[in-house]
């Protein structure tokens, strides 16, 4: 089972996307050439695709959820401008090959680096990307990492029912704390700038909980026949903290963006 199964609706719907600063800084990062081409990694239900999409002309997105790609394909072929190439392929990262002699100028991956085998996906790359372009490695802080009491709140509600280790999927989540900066320099896109763009948000219960269900530590399958009883603890917690159903939140977009050294 993906760790993602049953997340893909609530993905597309209640996962905020890519903020325009963020975009600036990503079509920013890269030479403005024809074709402009843009692999994303990890692509889910399309929201990176959907920010660039009038910035390049030649679009390569993958991911390994069938799911996940069916929406992006459904959401955004009827936004794809005149003359604009875009391919949704379903494999991992650590599988794919672009066709022969297409090279990008910009890789994004996007809230999913950590998934990903890191060093062996940054070599792979070294090949694909074009020798002036870019990765970028970029996200901002899932509501497990919880910066505001309501946030703890939630997430104490999540571990009462699933346990205190964060969950990915059927197993739970392990993770290096080494900076993504610091795994990027030891590969070829060694040469590596850092941008940080703030970003406020206003949730309801109702997007809280959508957005949970978008994850992989509170995905609806992992409560079983505890789904209505956990929703309704959520929405009782989260009663303490607004008197009108908005809550808001403070986050940012961490890009690291890595190039190749110019000899």
């Amino acid at each position: 089972m993906s760790t993602f199964a049953g997340t893909v609706e609530h993905y597309r719907k209640y996962r905020p996307g890519i903020p325009q600063e963020v975009a600036d800084i990503l079509a920013a990062a890269v030479p403005d050439r024809h074709p402009r081409r843009l692999l994303d990694i990890g692509t889910g239900t399309g929201l990176v695709v959907e920010a660039l999409l009038t910035r390049f002309d030649d679009i390569i997105a993958i991911d390994n959820d069938a799911d996940m790609l069916a929406s992006a394909e459904t959401a955004m072929r009827p936004m794809v401008p005149e003359g604009t190439r875009m391919v949704l392929q379903r494999f991992s990262a650590e599988e794919f090959t672009p066709p022969q002699d297409w090279r990008a100028d910009l890789v994004t991956i996007c809230r999913a680096f950590h998934w990903l085998d890191q060093a062996a996906v940054l070599q792979r790359l070294e090949s694909q990307v074009a020798e002036d372009g870019a990765v970028a490695i970029f996200g901002d802080n899932s509501f497990w990492v919880a910066s505001s009491p309501w946030k703890t709140a939630v997430r104490s509600v999540i571990q009462d029912f699933l346990g205190e280790q964060r969950r990915a999927g059927a197993g739970v989540f392990n993770h290096h704390n080494r900076p993504y900066s610091e795994i990027m320099e030891e590969s070829a896109f060694n040469q590596v700038e850092e941008f940080r763009v703030p970003v406020q948000r206003v949730w309801s219960t109702e997007s809280i909980l959508g957005y949970l269900y978008s994850t992989s530590f509170a995905a609806p399958h992992l409560f079983g026949d505890r789904l209505a009883d956990f929703e309704a603890t959520v929405t009782r917690t989260l009663t303490e903290f607004s008197s009108d159903d908005t809550f808001d939140e403070e986050n940012e977009f961490l890009i690291r963006i890595g190039r190749r050294s110019q000899a």
